[in-house]
């Protein structure tokens, strides 16, 4: 299990606790909390993009930068939580879609549609993340929705 400690809780002051939450198999993740010193993270967390290039970056692009999403993506599994990741396009429908398409990058790389589609099912898979898309115009709904779990967010 996974808890979130809030960072203002003074370094060194609670180590009791610390020791007992690693005797019961717990790791403390260090976080600013709007509230509260320590909390479960969220069943569902949403990370919204603001197109296709954004996640093919994210997903196919630099080697940090898939470093840092894949170990964002693990984290979210760690923690328990529903990693979804909303993009904001009208044209694609599902991840399906991408194939036969192609993207380039700001870096000039191109990504072909099923490379970004077969990493989405990859991460899927591995992580438990899921990947959605949405007009721009529909996406403060959809992310409402998704969190309350009435959008099959959970």
């Amino acid at each position: 299990m996974v808890i979130e400690e809030d960072t203002r809780q003074q370094a060194g002051k609670h180590e009791a606790k610390h020791r007992a939450f690693q005797e019961m198999g717990v790791e403390v993740l260090r976080s600013k909390l709007a509230f509260g010193d320590y909390c479960l993270p969220p069943r569902v967390a949403v990370d919204t993009k603001a197109s296709i290039m954004e996640i093919a970056g994210n997903l196919c692009g630099s080697q940090k930068e898939t470093a840092r999403v894949r170990e964002e993506m693990k984290l979210a599994r760690a923690c328990g939580s529903v990693l979804i990741f909303l993009i904001e396009v009208g044209k694609y429908k599902q991840p399906a879609d991408l194939i036969g398409e192609s993207f380039r990058l700001k870096s000039g790389k191109v990504v072909e549609g099923i490379q970004l589609y077969r990493a989405m099912e990859t991460c899927a898979a591995r992580y438990g993340c899921r990947f959605e898309f949405c007009p721009p115009s529909e996406a403060g709904r959809r992310v409402m929705e998704l969190l309350r779990g009435d959008g099959n967010g959970e």
